[in-house]
């Protein structure tokens, strides 16, 4: 016969419950109630009910998630005996209960009180400290952090952010894929196009599926019309490529991303069976979002000067602001900051090439660093570095020359928009980082053959480049040969590498109370990007190692997540504590610069975080250090 436990002695039996002196937990058995659930109900409706106690689950269970923005049911727990409810929404979520809760039949609680409880958080470090890490646990989660992030305003969330950012092309109606055979002449293809009333023809073969080819109104007048080319000319002579398509379950905001960076107006939308569900308009999507920032960006490509563009950089901290304030994922606020960023690039490249005169050659800009990996925040300055083909000895010199003229005005100019000269010198317009395309694979292989501090350095700066403008295909070429030279890197190639991902340890405090700052005049401050260096390092480690070429460092996670390098656990706990640094550091520096508070900078004030961000940075830290010991064993083989 099983011996029936008394209140005293089921608290102590549940953690952290039992951290508490033994007068606490017999003072506390004295005062808590005994509820049992003859049927089963709802306890505590999400974001609804005000809690009142916190219950310990002595028999059945209670059923916990919470709904999203459309009904779904999200972080679906059963709570079995031993565990708690209610401490995080006392604590964290103004009493108000975090999630819907429903208690099964046969059901039994000890409520304790909350003011009781809470004075046992004030009195208790170590009791107090369970549930701030249970917290921070969770809001590793990003369904949890979520529902967290999206809880001000959430008809404003809805409509802004949940609509518009996680939408699929599923959800709008593209228009039937109208096309014809390549062989027959332009003018045939232009009388089906005004019949059909369309602005874009695709062209492939009877009885094929692919797609050769497509022509657009912008074809038929600058290719055909400006050009007198005979309207007998097989439509094969003038069609356009590259085809670019997308899968019916990809988001609204990657399309329209990726419209704008491969320079497209017209996209063909997969659909599950392999074929095409039709083809949707960037004019379309934008149309249909008018409120979105992605007008801004088609703003940003038709602006016509320097000052223009210097104007429109400045609206930037207004966007990512409200954004992220409806709870747009951190990861989405970069890309848009870094298209507007490509999208100034771009136009400044282009006039600048329109002063100088074409370039003797074929060649690449590219963006290094935060800006290559499309992590750009609003404190930023320039990070990039030109390849142009190799040259005959006798006219290298003159080429050599143009760039680097070219490379100055070029950064002169996104200085004057608001992008700074790099005080580390890594720029085009140094002559360092201006080469040929053979000179280029001499670095790398001096970088990665001689591994020293310095070079090692330079190898993971420039393992982070990115095209944004000029001939892709002398890219492509360097990366074939960075990909055979890392098939047998030295092992003192990654130690040094391993070196410089410990370099920056996580701000914490010895027993993990309180953080490490340092004096800001007369603030004690951390750096949030020095805090997010770590990972940063260690992603791009394991994505040398195994030759992943994404520069992005989510991007890069998930690839090592599918390669079964990282498990679904370690993928989830980097990739959402990432981004929920950038985040903050995102909002610090917007609202610096709305506020006008002098430059922005990647200072956080500890006391100035509510009690979320706290816990939740604490949580995180400690993941950084559980990855920085994995590194320590895998690539230096010691602990020290």
């Amino acid at each position: 016969m099983a011996l029936v436990k008394s209140k005293e002695e089921l608290l102590a039996s549940v953690t952290p419950f039992n951290l508490l002196p033994e007068n606490e937990i017999r003072n506390l058995a004295g005062v808590v109630e005994d509820h049992v659930f003859k049927k089963e109900k709802i306890q505590y409706h999400q974001d609804y009910t005000k809690l009142k106690s916190v219950d310990v689950i002595v028999e059945g269970s209670y059923h916990v998630f919470f709904y999203d923005a459309e009904r779904n049911k999200k972080l679906i727990e059963e709570l079995e005996p031993g565990r708690v409810y209610g401490a995080m929404s006392i604590l964290f979520n103004k009493k108000r209960s975090i999630r819907t809760v429903v208690a099964r039949e046969g059901t039994r609680v000890l409520a304790i009180d909350r003011r009781t409880f809470v004075d046992l958080t004030a009195k208790y470090d170590d009791f107090a400290r369970f549930f701030s890490s249970e917290f921070g646990s969770y809001m590793m989660l990003e369904d949890f952090a979520s529902a967290m992030r999206g809880k001000k305003n959430e008809m404003e969330n809805y409509v802004a952010s949940d609509h518009f950012f996680t939408k699929t092309l599923k959800s709008i109606q593209p228009r039937p894929l109208i096309t014809c055979s390549p062989d027959i002449p332009i003018h045939e293809a232009a009388r089906i196009m005004t019949k059909q009333r369309i602005s874009c023809i695709f062209v492939k073969k009877k009885g094929e599926e692919s797609i050769l080819g497509f022509i657009t109104d912008i074809t038929l007048r600058e290719d055909v019309v400006a050009e007198e080319v005979p309207y007998n000319t097989p439509v094969s002579g003038i069609m356009e490529n590259p085809i670019v398509s997308l899968p019916e379950d990809a988001l609204i905001y990657e399309a329209i991303l990726l419209m704008f960076r491969a320079k497209i107006r017209y996209l063909l939308v997969e659909n599950s069976d392999g074929g095409y569900a039709g083809v949707i308009s960037r004019n379309k999507l934008l149309t249909d979002h008018a409120s979105s920032p992605f007008v801004f960006i088609q703003s940003v490509k038709l602006a016509v000067s320097l000052d223009e563009l210097r104007r429109k950089w400045n609206r930037v901290p207004d966007i990512v602001y409200q954004q992220l304030s409806r709870g747009v994922r951190a990861e989405i606020v970069n890309q848009l900051v870094t298209t507007v960023s490509d999208s100034i690039a771009q136009k400044i490249i282009e006039s600048s090439i329109e002063e100088k005169g074409p370039p003797p050659c074929r060649f690449v800009f590219m963006a290094l660093g935060s800006e290559g990996r499309k992590e750009q925040t609003l404190k930023t300055d320039q990070d990039n570095a030109i390849i142009y083909e190799d040259q005959p000895e006798d006219s290298d010199e003159a080429v050599r020359n143009y760039f680097l003229d070219l490379a100055t005005l070029i950064s002169e100019k996104l200085n004057y928009v608001g992008f700074n000269f790099c005080t580390g010198g890594y720029m085009a317009k140094n002559p360092k980082w201006n080469h040929s395309l053979s000179h280029w694979k001499k670095n790398y292989h001096r970088w990665i053959s001689e591994p020293q501090p310095e070079s090692v350095m330079n190898y993971s700066t420039f393992f982070d480049c990115r095209h944004i403008y000029g001939d892709r295909t002398l890219m492509v070429d360097l990366r074939d040969y960075l990909n055979d030279q890392l098939e047998t890197p030295s092992s003192m190639f990654f130690y040094q590498l391993a070196n410089n991902a410990l370099q920056y340890e996580p701000p914490l405090t010895f027993f993990l109370k309180n953080f490490k700052t340092f004096s800001r005049g007369e603030q004690e401050v951390l750096d949030i990007k020095k805090a997010m260096t770590p990972i940063v390092d260690l992603v791009r480690l394991y994505a040398l190692r195994y030759r992943i070429f994404n520069t992005n460092t989510g991007e890069r996670l998930k690839e090592l997540y599918e390669m079964d390098v990282f498990n679904k656990d370690e993928y989830y706990e980097l990739r959402q504590g990432y981004y929920y640094m950038m985040a903050l550091r995102l909002k610090r520096q917007a609202k610096n610069i709305i506020r006008r508070q002098g430059e922005p900078n990647n200072l956080l004030e500890p006391k100035s975080l509510t009690k979320i961000e706290q816990v939740t940075l604490k949580e995180i830290f400690k993941v950084i250090e559980k990855f920085q010991l994995k590194i320590k064993i895998e690539f230096k083989g010691s602990l020290r």
